[in-house]
């Protein structure tokens, strides 16, 4: 049945539960897994001996080399690696540039963020009450950002100095936005601690974040919605901020380095990198543009701000996204129109089904007679919220994850059977030739990995979805589950 009156609909937070990712234990694997997967991706794939690094082909003779005693084989093992992966010592990892320009970087995203024009839009109704009150211009933020960078190629190419600084300082600027990652999950754990009761300033604790284990609290994120208040900037909100800013952005500017990468050692850029470029590009601006949507997600409305989701914005979306990019930079592919045709229609019908059902969504939830989605019908919850049993929602209950993950492999195709190795050119001393002689397809799993956890990632987003709305529908979801049977891709989950 259509909806009768025009109501903004509140999107209630969760009532406290108990441990997710695994408790402690998968909370503390996962925040050391996931940075050493970043390093892992940066080391065994490099534009100094090959994609993965060719000793690991043969692991038996990199550890077991004849006539060498254990201790030898092993000393000889490390030096081998540690030169094949350019390994600069502990010392190196963090790096003054790498972190002056990440601090750059996000000091001209506050001041942005501050200085042009912003829609102002209300929060969720929050479980102890209110609204909080949001700025957003991220989408014009990025396009000045980006018609700087324009700019500045016009003028100087491939040698624009971001381009060149992001190339020479990758490994800095990976570290030093890690070591931030962590610094900002420990303020904002040890600030939720000064959050009062009565909800007097708007804060509250996130429902699953406030567990009493330090580790898991740390991780999940204690508080709800940590604020802070800066000098010209003024109130930021540190999750909403954090979530699109400078990580999401800064996945499409690394993308774009390698691009001028790819082109000041070639003299062309290829189709894959174009097809990688701009497809992931217009993900990322897509999400920017729909800003104010992030209000409606998991992320704001239940999970609280800890390392899970400082690591996953600043560090694990824009280096371990760009991976695909980073490959093609060295490894060029040329694909011929017949795989351009083919990878673009994955990625126009995933973002077709993406932009659909979220635009229905969000229009439903936020004015249910608009004519778009006023003929749609739906079930009453007692929970007081309205569930669509038709249109996208009626054909899964989370198909907006199905168009996700179909754009994915647009991001992954492009670099065909992956892997490649860097040699020394004897014609012309001092360079390095780039073949894929004895290793194509090693590198699958590196420049595959984001399709693969991609789909992970879903499926677990969707079980806690799934978990959230039994918690909250109880047998209203039993039943609206009758009705749509299907979780993400129908007639096969």
């Amino acid at each position: 049945m259509p909806p009768k009156k025009t109501t903004k609909q509140a999107v209630a937070a969760e009532e406290p539960h108990g441990f997710e990712f695994g408790g402690p234990i998968g909370a503390a694997l996962i925040s050391i897994g996931c940075p050493v997967a970043v390093y892992a991706f940066t080391f065994l794939c490099n534009d100094i001996s090959g994609c993965p690094v060719p000793s690991l082909l043969s692991p038996s003779k990199l550890f077991t080399p004849p006539g060498y005693t254990t201790q030898t084989a092993w000393e000889h093992a490390t030096s081998v690696l540690a030169k094949e992966v350019g390994w600069p010592g502990w010392s190196g990892l963090v790096t003054v540039n790498g972190m002056l320009g990440s601090l750059a970087w996000y000091a001209f995203s506050l001041f942005l963020y501050a200085a042009l024009p912003a829609q102002e839009v209300e929060g969720t109704e929050l479980r102890t009450g209110g609204r909080l009150k949001y700025r957003f211009n991220a989408f014009s933020s990025a396009m000045t950002i980006l018609a700087i960078c324009a700019a500045g190629t016009l003028l100087q190419g491939a040698d624009f100095p971001v381009w060149s600084f992001i190339n020479r300082n990758y490994l800095g600027l990976a570290s030093s936005n890690l070591l931030i990652s962590f610094l900002l999950a420990v303020y904002v754990y040890v600030r939720s601690f000064s959050v009062k009761r009565g909800n007097n300033e708007m804060r509250e604790l996130a429902a699953g974040g406030h567990s009493g284990n330090i580790i898991y609290d740390w991780f999940i994120g204690r508080e709800l919605n940590p604020r802070v208040t800066l000098p010209f900037a003024g109130e930021v909100d540190i999750k909403a901020w954090m979530e699109l800013r400078p990580g999401m952005l800064g996945w499409l500017i690394l993308d774009l380095a390698f691009m001028a990468k790819q082109y000041k050692t070639y003299g062309y850029v290829t189709d894959s990198m174009l097809i990688v470029t701009i497809s992931q590009g217009v993900y990322i601006l897509d999400a920017l543009w729909m800003e104010p949507a992030i209000l409606t997600t998991i992320d704001i409305i239940n999970d609280g701000f800890g390392f899970m989701l400082s690591f996953g914005d600043l560090v694990w979306v824009p280096f371990s996204y760009s991976i695909q990019a980073r490959y093609l930079s060295v490894h060029p592919v040329v694909l011929g129109p017949l795989y351009v045709i083919g990878i673009l229609g994955i990625q126009g019908l995933g973002y077709y089904i993406f932009r659909g059902a979220n635009n229905e969504k969000n229009r439903f939830r936020t004015n249910p007679n608009d004519p778009k989605v006023a003929h749609l019908q739906y079930m009453e919850t007692a929970a007081g919220s309205r569930l669509l049993t038709t249109g996208w929602w009626g054909t899964a209950r989370h198909i907006n994850y199905l168009g996700d993950w179909l754009m994915s492999w647009a991001y992954c195709l492009p670099t065909l059977a992956a892997g490649y190795k860097v040699t020394p050119s004897i014609l012309y001393p001092g360079t390095n030739l780039v073949s894929q002689e004895g290793i194509k397809g090693y590198a699958i799993p590196i420049t595959y990995f984001y399709m693969l956890y991609f789909a992970v990632l879903l499926i677990h987003r969707e079980m806690r979805d799934e978990e959230k709305c039994r918690r909250k529908y109880r047998k209203d979801w039993e039943k609206y589950c009758e009705k749509v049977r299907w979780r993400i891709w129908p007639g096969l989950y």
